[in-house]
């Protein structure tokens, strides 16, 4: 809850609040493991109706198109990389895919090959990328600028580097698989650092 909280920049008890009433809606489920609850979507179906409230906004309020617009022009050189294209050079091995989110996130689901480099920790895991591969950074979804910022980064340090557009709830909701990693040891310590 507090790791949660804190990624969402809310109080613990708003948290709380926020997981109670997705809970009362059956959207989350949760596991009591020791001191610990562990919330997790209820189905993967979510993933679809957040993927078709998205398309929706993006359908219904020309808004989002336009900032969307103005801010890849101010980012000419991000060009994404397609999820057809993507599958292709990964299970081909050609590239190198980054999954920049908090590792909380990676722990509860990422595209499977991807490694673990939260955005926090990139400039210190640069020597251990290699350069002469692709690198493919994702993030949570096509209006996550952490990938965005990554990207930047490598480019700026001469690694090839691109963004998918996708994140998890995109790729789930395709019927694409996604890896779980679940450490309930791991999950107290994050939780109790928090």
């Amino acid at each position: 809850m507090e790791v949660l909280a804190k990624a969402a920049g809310l109080s613990v008890a708003n948290a709380s609040r926020h997981l109670q009433i997705l809970r009362a809606a059956r959207l989350v489920q949760a596991e009591k493991q020791g001191l610990f609850v562990i919330y997790r979507l209820a189905d993967l179906q979510v993933c679809d109706l957040l993927s078709a409230i998205r398309l929706l906004a993006e359908a219904r309020l020309a808004e989002i198109e336009q900032i969307t617009r103005q801010f890849m022009q101010s980012h000419p050189d991000l060009e994404p990389v397609d999820r057809e294209t993507l599958r292709e050079r990964v299970l081909s091995g050609a590239v190198t895919l980054l999954d920049v989110r908090p590792k909380e996130e990676y722990l509860a689901g990422h595209i499977p090959g991807a490694l673990c480099v939260p955005l926090e920790e990139l400039e210190g895991r640069l020597d251990g990328l290699p350069r002469d591969q692709e690198i493919v950074a994702y993030c949570r979804g096509p209006y996550c600028v952490l990938a965005v910022e990554a990207v930047e980064r490598l480019k700026a340090r001469g690694f090839n580097a691109h963004r998918m557009e996708d994140g998890v709830v995109e790729w789930r909701s395709l019927g694409l698989p996604v890896e779980e990693t679940v450490v309930a040891a791991e999950s107290a310590d994050m939780n109790r650092q928090a």
